[in-house]
């Protein structure tokens, strides 16, 4: 087993910029996926196996919740640590990045913004404990890019809710304790509710075949007549923006992330550029693969100073919907552009699991699709400067 030697690059010397909270926040959980992902991910990938034994550990470095408050069982840091957290968690997986931000932004934070305060307690502490696994219902078969669209409906029964319907792509959903879904009422509104395991017509197969977030347990959701009390509604917002929150809190993780993706495969193709003797001379030394390497380490650190101006915004409360957008289309399609030129750098040796590399590679053509496509994202910030939908 090889050891992780993985040195985070900060060209333009960021941590200046950063508090010794965050710093410290940071560094505890690099350490964390240093000790305990590093070792395990290649063989959980290729066995396609969600690691079960890492929840603990998410919930010990504040993967869980990292700024929902205190009293619920939360952190109560600010955007910027999460991020930072979402940033390292990725650096080691994508997948496991995934459940974290599941787990934080689609689950923990419906609850906290739109639940009752019963709710709240009830299940938000033993989330943030990682004692529950949460997912999040709201892709369908025929509705990805216009969930707006979507089939999945309850009706009110009097004493409870009939709920029916089916939603696929989601994460964690094999295993998850509870799910937060979204469906139409009669009228067609849009509601959350929380569906526990174990209500009676409630089933989660998983999805197999993936050559993409394969230490990520993926599957379904099907709900075929299933009682849903309805102390379970959350009924502090509804309507379309309900879920469309969640996901810019998601969104915004994910740009962080894909950061930590990028510098992943570039410290790889950095160290082995410098150790690779091609012609008598590392290969490092050719202008080819500095031009490569310079191109790389660019783009990350734009892609850095994009994300933590946008943290600020968002610790201020005046981040959009559409400036979110924009870093997470940018970033993914960064980490992308870095994980291939990257992989050529290593050659042969880049498609095989003692590199992390490909790994990464395809883990980041499911983040650059899941949570609005690259191309969803452009159309948003398109409309958002020019003032027109261009969506139909």
């Amino acid at each position: 087993m090889k050891p992780d030697l993985y040195q985070a690059p900060d060209y333009y010397l960021l941590d200046d910029l950063l508090t010794d909270e965050h710093k410290l926040i940071r560094d505890t959980a690099r350490a964390w996926v240093k000790k305990e992902v590093s070792p395990i991910i290649e063989d959980f990938a290729q066995r396609a196996e969600f690691p079960k034994q890492l929840i603990n550990g998410l919930a010990s470095i504040g993967g869980f919740g990292p700024y929902i408050p205190t009293e619920y069982g939360g952190a109560g840091l600010d955007q910027i640590a999460y991020g930072l957290i979402m940033q390292e968690i990725e650096r080691g997986d994508s997948g496991i990045r995934s459940t974290s931000s599941v787990q934080s932004s689609l689950v923990m934070y419906p609850i906290w913004k739109y639940g009752n305060e019963e709710q709240r307690q009830k299940y938000l502490p033993k989330l943030a404990t990682g004692e529950y696994i949460g997912c999040f219902g709201l892709t369908e078969p025929d509705h990805g890019s216009n969930p707006g669209g979507m089939l999945t409906n309850f009706k009110d029964m009097g004493d409870h809710y009939l709920l029916n319907g089916a939603k696929m792509w989601i994460s964690n959903a094999p295993f998850a304790d509870i799910a937060v879904v979204w469906a139409k009422n009669k009228e067609g509104r849009i509601h959350g509710l929380i569906v526990e395991r174990g209500m009676e017509g409630f089933t989660t197969p998983e999805t197999h075949n993936k050559w993409s977030l394969r230490a990520s347990a993926t599957g379904e959701l099907i709900f075929d007549n299933v009682k849903v009390p309805k102390e379970n509604l959350l009924p502090n917002k509804s309507g379309l923006g309900a879920p469309l929150g969640c996901l810019d809190s998601a969104r915004y993780g994910i740009a962080w992330g894909a950061i930590g993706a990028a510098m992943d495969c570039y410290d790889t193709a950095l160290r082995y550029a410098k150790e690779r003797i091609q012609f008598d001379k590392p290969i490092g030394a050719t202008q080819l693969q500095q031009k490569k390497l310079a191109e790389m380490i660019t783009e990350i650190t734009k892609s850095q100073l994009l994300t933590w101006r946008l943290g600020v915004l968002r610790n201020e409360g005046r981040a959009t919907s559409a400036q979110i957008s924009m870093a997470k289309r940018n970033n993914v399609a960064m980490a992308l552009d870095i994980a291939r030129e990257a992989r050529q750098i290593l050659g042969g040796m880049g498609i095989t699991g003692e590199y992390s590399i490909m790994r990464h590679m395809m883990n980041l053509e499911s983040v650059v699709t899941y949570e609005g496509t690259h191309d969803i994202h452009l159309l948003i910030t398109g409309m958002d400067i020019t003032g027109f939908p261009a969506f139909k």
